[in-house]
């Protein structure tokens, strides 16, 4: 009689322990099967768990087992694998040309821009010269000297200014 109780004391005593042992399988959104004693989160639907607390999920297997072909294929293609040597020494070398081709765009606007200040300078100058009332000389058709005029003079002045106008 003690051996049946102890016989019967064991059955219940794994009954419980069954259930601690109780597993969740689900494929989470990459479609990557997750192991747990856990239930899953509550933003995996149910037709992407597999087995619960003991149970399976016969109709979640049948097509997880399409779903893993095809999301196995594209999880392997864009998974973290370690880059090759050559497709390493290429991300170099674009990394390179596009520091190259940045640092020769910044040298011509620098260029640009110092080609511009001196222009703008040579154009206030010019605004002086013309603005003191002084005589200016103008090489002529026969490379004689000639002397601007008030005429000239005013549009000269005018077209200097507009051409400081864009200088500030």
């Amino acid at each position: 009689m003690k051996t049946i109780w102890k016989t019967l004391a064991g059955i219940a005593l794994l009954s419980f322990a069954a259930s601690a042992f109780a597993q969740y399988i689900w494929l989470d959104e990459k479609g990557v099967k997750q192991y747990s004693d856990q239930p899953p989160p509550s933003s995996i639907p149910k037709n992407r768990i597999l087995k619960e607390g003991g149970r399976i999920n016969y109709s979640a297997v049948a097509t997880s087992s399409t779903d893993e072909k095809s999301t196995s294929a594209s999880a392997s293609a864009s998974a973290s694998a370690p880059k090759t040597t050559a497709e390493r020494n290429a991300d170099f070398n674009k990394r390179k040309m596009e520091q190259e081709k940045k640092e020769k765009e910044e040298a011509e606007k620098s260029r640009k821009t110092a080609e511009k200040q001196k222009n703008c300078e040579r154009a206030r100058a010019y605004n002086r010269a013309l603005a003191s009332g002084g005589r200016i000389t103008q090489p002529g058709t026969n490379g004689e000297r000639s002397f601007m005029s008030d005429d000239q003079r005013a549009r000269e002045l005018q077209e200097t200014q507009q051409t400081l106008n864009d200088c500030n």
